[in-house]
Order: C-alpha cells, then structure tokens, then sequence
C-alpha cells in the first residue's frame, strides 16, 4: 500500500501542535506529563505488570479515531461514519488471531478486568459458583476475592499452592469435584511456575465445569513460544494488551477450538454469547483510538525485536531469581518459568516498607501476599518482581544480578519501626540512588522506544 506522505506530515504536525498547545495553555498539566516521562527514564522498574510502549502505539492512542462514537460491532454499527473504524477493529481482530492462534478475537474491552467480567456475565447467573486461584498464593484479585466483582456476585472458591509454591492440581480436581463451579478460573499475577492448561482442562471436563484462562501476566511469552499457549485447552482465553504486549491499557477476550461450539446449558455458540457481553450488555462505545493501539501492539508483537524481548524476559528472571537466593532470600517456587520472581522478605521487613524505602531510592517494585500470608495486602510479607522493564532496557544478566544486589543492599539498610514505619540510613539512599542513576544511564529506555 501506498504511504500517503501529506498525510502521514498533516498528522505529524497535529500532533506537534497538540504538544506546543499543551505547554503554552495547560503548562501546570503539560509539567506533570514531562515529570512522569523523567521519572520512567531515570528510575528501574522491577513491576511486574510495567512495560514502555513504542512510539507507534503512543501515536494510535492520540489518533483521530477518538473522536469517533463507534458502539457495536465492525460491519454492525449503531451509527455511521465506521468505515475506517471497522477497517482498524477489523485489522486488530485478524492480528490477535493469528498472534494467538485462535479462532475467535473481542478487541474492544477495556481491560483485562472488564474482559473477565464480560466473559462471567456471558456464562454465570449471579450466585453460580467459581474456582479461582487465592491472592496469598498469587492468583490476581478479580479471580475470586471478597473485595472485587468476582467475589461479590458469584460464589467464589479458592485453590492453593503447595508447600513447594507449585499449584496445587490435586486440591484444584477436589474442589471442582466437590463444589463443581460452572467455571474455573487458571491464571496469576505473581505465579513464577509454568501453568498446565491441559491438566486445568481434565479437571474442568470431569467436573462438567467451563475453563477460562487469564494470561494477563504472561502473553508475551505465550506468543513466542515460552509458556504454553491456552487457547484451546481453555474454552476462553482473556488478557490485558499493556503488560507484556507493550500496548495501551485494555483487554482481549479470545477462543480457540471451542469457539464455535454451544456453551453447555445455552443455545448459542461461546462466540455470539461472548459478543453479546461485550455489546450490548458490559459495555458501550469501544475507544476505538485504543483498538487502533491495541493493532499497532499486536503488530510488533510478530517482530524478531520482540521476540529478543522475550528471551531477555526469560534469562533475567533466571538471574533475578538466583540473585535473590544468593542474598539468602526464600524464591517462592524455588525458582522462576516465566517473567516473575516471588520472594519472602526477612525478619519484621514488610512489603509496604521495602516499596516505599526501594522507590525513594529510585528502583520501583510491589508489595505482594506470599503463601501463609499474615500481613494485610496493604502491608504484606513478600515482594514480586517482574523483568519487562529490565529487559526492555537490554540489560544483561550481569545487570539483572547488579539490580539484585542493589535491592538487597538498601533493604540491609533499613530499620523497621513497624509494619509500615522505617528508619533508612540516608548515606545508603544516596549511594543506590547514585548507582541506579548509573544503571539507568548505561542501559537507557530511550534506546527499546527508538529501536
């Protein structure tokens, strides 16, 4: 196809003048957004959901597309002017297919969390019973807990781990037997190990029960081949496009083989209900001009860059994960099969007080629940660290190791004064500080956004 240079400069220069407008007019808004673009380049995010996106997926997002109201479906609008909207949603569709391997594509969720959602009211009554992993064994909190959607309007199940950290199929067989939930729920926010659909599935047809995969936390390694692929082993696959996808904050809700099967107890196929929960149901106009980035993602997500990525994603957490066992740290797990490293904090260190003493010295990471958790999920007894951002970077495992040590040096140097009180030796603040800085420095984000 053709580049319409006119075009590609009329957008270009719109969207310099939207920049010099925001500066000269809103300059108290136009300072917060530069102060967020310098602190992501001079602090190490360890965030296990923390990616940067490409300029491309940036410039989706601030795409005209926004000023289109576009409800319903690509080819079934409820209003005109959705030719090019169709075009856009159309192309995202055919590229999360095929990315996926998957047979059906939902591109207009707004998040992974409201893609669940929509994937429960399609298949659940309000009451019915479901089976998702506990947030102190590293499931995510819309799988189940008390205090979001999931817990609140379905009767939710919890499974563990074992004392070995690893998912606990056994207990998972035994509770779909016993309380047999219309739905299981496979998928985690901080599980370091690699999840058996297959196995997940056998327990879900014995139990006469619908599999729903969440690989939120994993889809980039998914995609090229580092953790197994769900898409036909559960009846329906959902994720997030901003984690490891390097795309604006939204969902997918996605099906393999079972696409165009009849959900058990219902007349019409997993598709047309899934569709249906979308829109009309859930939710209203799609943002499009997001659909637009979710394509832009989708597309680098087939590129040999991303793909290096991915494999930097792999061997740092390798290196995270022994780095922290060589300080004398308990790896939840043992070890890590994927991008998240879970560790068990020391003595009356807290997660509240190892986030907040790390970020003030310029490395960012989060507060998690570990199995036996005691601690509230706002205080916590571990930390989970993700390697997007370091491998993002081009760190090396050397670097991996070196971010480590420096993790493990400050937390050294704070005196807890409570669960979330701390004194922090401010020679020690500074010296990591200096060394961030230095890392930041040798190993830029600048270089992932041009490259």
């Amino acid at each position: 196809m053709a580049v319409n240079t006119s075009q590609l400069k009329d957008q270009a220069d719109l969207l310099r003048r939207g920049l010099a407008d925001l500066h000269a007019e809103d300059f108290e808004l136009a300072s917060l957004l530069d102060a967020e673009v310098s602190r992501q380049h001079r602090t190490l995010s360890l965030v296990s959901s923390s990616c940067a996106v490409k300029p491309r997926t940036l410039v989706a997002c601030a795409s005209a597309l926004v000023n289109v109201s576009a409800e319903g479906m690509p080819g079934k609008r409820q209003r005109a002017g959705c030719e090019n909207v169709d075009l856009v949603e159309a192309l995202a569709i055919r590229r999360a297919r095929e990315l996926f391997d998957a047979h059906y594509a939902s591109v207009q969720s707004h998040s992974a969390s409201n893609a669940i959602a929509q994937v429960l009211s399609a298949l659940l009554e309000p009451g019915d019973t479901l089976l998702g992993m506990a947030h102190d064994h590293g499931g995510d909190l819309t799988l189940g807990s008390p205090a979001v959607f999931t817990g609140a309007y379905y009767k939710a199940i919890r499974y563990g781990t074992t004392a070995d950290g690893l998912i606990d199929y056994a207990q998972v067989r035994h509770l779909a037997l016993a309380h047999r939930p219309r739905i299981i729920i496979c998928g985690a926010s901080a599980y370091s190990r690699v999840v058996d659909f297959e196995r997940f599935r056998a327990i879900a047809d014995e139990a006469g029960a619908i599999l729903l995969a969440d690989i939120s936390h994993i889809a980039g390694l998914v995609v090229t081949g580092r953790h197994p692929n769900p898409i036909n082993a559960a009846h329906v696959t959902v994720t997030c496009t901003h984690k490891q996808l390097g795309g604006p904050r939204g969902g997918l809700i996605l099906s393999g083989r079972d696409a165009n099967t009849k959900v058990p107890g219902l007349r019409s196929t997993f598709s047309r209900v899934l569709d249906q929960a979308v829109f009309p149901r859930m939710q209203g106009a799609p943002a499009v001009n997001l659909i637009a980035a979710k394509a832009a993602a989708l597309g680098y997500a087939r590129s040999p860059a991303f793909d290096a990525c991915m494999g930097r994603v792999r061997t740092l957490a390798d290196a995270v994960a022994g780095a922290f066992q060589a300080h004398g740290y308990d790896v939840v797990g043992g070890r890590s099969e994927n991008h998240t490293v879970l560790i068990r904090l020391q003595g009356a260190m807290t997660g509240a007080i190892a986030e907040s003493a790390l970020e003030h010295c310029g490395i960012v990471v989060n507060k998690h629940r570990v199995p036996g958790e005691t601690r509230s999920s706002l205080v916590t007894s571990g930390l989970c660290i993700g390697t997007g951002s370091m491998a993002q970077r081009r760190l090396d495992t050397e670097g991996g190791r070196q971010v480590i040590a420096l993790v493990c040096r400050l937390l050294s140097s704070v005196t807890p004064l409570g669960e979330q009180d701390y004194q922090l030796e401010p020679v020690a603040c500074e010296q990591v500080r200096s060394e961030v800085q230095a890392l930041c420095a040798r190993y830029p984000i600048a270089d992932y956004l041009e490259g």
